[in-house]
C-alpha cells in the first residue's frame, strides 16, 4: 500500500487497528495495558486526522457528503465515549473485556462504513494529487493530535480550537506516566 495516497494510508491504519485489537485480546497484565495504550493512541490520532482533513474534504467534494460525514461523526462520537470509559478501566477485569468487545464491534463497523461510503467515493471523485495532498495533511494532523479520546470533539473546527492544547496535555500526561513507571492507560 502507498502511504502517499490518503485512502491507502487510512485503510492501512484500519488494518493496524484490527491487529491491535487482536493483540490486546492475546495479552495479559502489563503487556495488555501496553497494547491497549497503543490502540488508544492510534484510534485517537487516526480519528482526529480524519475529522480535520478527510471529513471536511468529503463534505465539499462528495454528492451527499454532509450525510456521509454526519453518519461517520456519529459513529466516531459513540466509539470515543466507549474508548474513554475503557481508558479509565482496569484491563484485567471481565468488564474491560466485555466493553472492549463492544468497542471492537463499533470500530470495525465504522471502518467498514468509512471504506464503503466515504473512501470509495473519495477515490472515485479525487485525483492522485488531491489524495497525496490529503495524505500529507493527515500525517501532519496525526503528529499534533491528542493521544487519548475526547468525546464531543468531532469537527475540524473543534479539533483546531481545542486539539492542540489537549494534545499537549495528553502527551505531557503520557510522558509523566512513563517516567513514573505507569502505562498510558493509567494503570501501573
Amino acid at each position: 500500500m502507498r502511504e502517499n495516497d490518503v485512502i491507502d494510508l487510512l485503510t492501512q491504519q484500519h488494518v493496524l487497528i484490527r491487529d491491535l485489537f487482536d493483540e490486546v485480546d492475546r495479552c495479559q497484565g502489563e503487556q495488555r495495558r501496553e497494547a491497549f495504550s497503543r490502540l488508544v493512541r492510534l484510534l485517537a490520532v487516526h480519528e482526529t486526522a480524519e475529522e480535520e482533513i478527510v471529513h471536511p474534504y468529503a463534505r465539499r467534494k462528495l454528492v451527499g457528503g454532509d450525510t456521509i460525514v454526519d453518519n461517520r461523526l456519529q459513529e466516531e462520537e459513540e466509539a470515543k465515549e466507549m474508548l474513554s470509559r475503557l481508558d479509565d478501566m482496569d484491563v484485567t477485569t471481565p468488564e474491560f473485556s466485555q466493553e472492549l468487545e463492544r468497542l471492537r464491534a463499533a470500530v470495525f463497523a465504522h471502518a467498514a462504513a468509512e471504506e464503503r461510503y466515504e473512501f470509495s467515493e473519495l477515490k472515485a471523485s479525487t485525483s492522485e494529487g488531491e489524495r497525496r495532498a490529503m495524505a500529507v495533511g493527515v500525517k501532519a494532523a496525526e503528529a499534533m493530535a491528542p493521544t487519548h479520546p475526547h468525546p464531543g470533539v468531532e469537527s475540524a473546527t473543534a479539533n483546531i480550537l481545542v486539539g492542540t492544547p489537549v494534545a499537549i496535555m495528553d502527551r505531557a500526561r503520557d510522558l509523566i506516566r512513563k517516567a513514573m513507571g505507569k502505562s498510558e492507560s493509567g494503570e501501573g
